[in-house]
């Protein structure tokens, strides 16, 4: 029984309830991750940068725990896959621990969690996507 369409209680020809709004907040997390990017290059060459990398950081923080909390209504009340909670939780359990490592000033951790985190989220973003909307 593997496959995509199992996992889905609606079917695969229907959209569950909120998805279009898990599509939203997967996008906003993906954008935070790269602003993440290029606010670390800032920090490398603008007196600005370590307020920006930290704001950012906050933003990236507060769109993980909104996407979980949508993931959740697409699984639940939605009829959706469950697998977007789990991606959605892995994605903001690293997302905690990275500003953790930030705020202690442990970049040879920090950096390349960083890069783990921005290809993750590229992924739910391809995958969420991907998926038909069943129109």
């Amino acid at each position: 029984m593997a496959g995509e369409h199992v996992l889905d209680a609606v079917g695969p020809n229907t959209t569950p309830r909120f998805f279009p709004t898990m599509r939203i907040t997967v996008t906003v997390q993906a954008a935070a991750m790269l602003t993440q990017a290029i606010t670390a290059g800032l920090l490398m060459s603008s007196p600005d940068g370590r307020a920006l990398h930290g704001a950012t950081a906050v933003v990236a923080v507060a769109a993980g725990a909104i996407q979980l909390l949508v993931a959740i209504l697409v699984w639940r009340p939605g009829g959706g896959s469950p697998r977007y909670i789990v991606n959605s939780t892995f994605l903001l359990v690293l997302t905690l621990a990275e500003a953790a490592l930030g705020d202690t000033h442990v970049p040879v951790v920090h950096v390349p969690l960083g890069v783990l985190l921005f290809g993750g989220s590229v992924v739910l973003l391809s995958q969420v996507w991907s998926r038909s909307t069943g129109s």
